[in-house]
């Protein structure tokens, strides 16, 4: 599985960030600085997320 890292993110060792990985059927995401805990979501379901995020419709639990 080949991981990517956002453009956003520095380069350095402290800068932990999100990764996605495209499978078949699904995405996969990680936390850099926990790269064994692995979620997997629908192509639509992450796409509806990022939209969400962009247009800052996200809010704290």
């Amino acid at each position: 599985m080949a991981w990517q890292k956002s453009s956003f993110s520095g380069a350095g060792p402290d800068n932990a960030c999100v990764e996605l990985a495209v499978l078949d059927s699904a995405r996969a995401l990680r936390e850099s600085d926990d790269p064994e805990v692995v979620i997997t979501t629908a192509p639509a379901t992450l796409a509806a997320l990022v939209r969400a995020a962009k247009a800052n419709r996200l809010s704290a639990p």
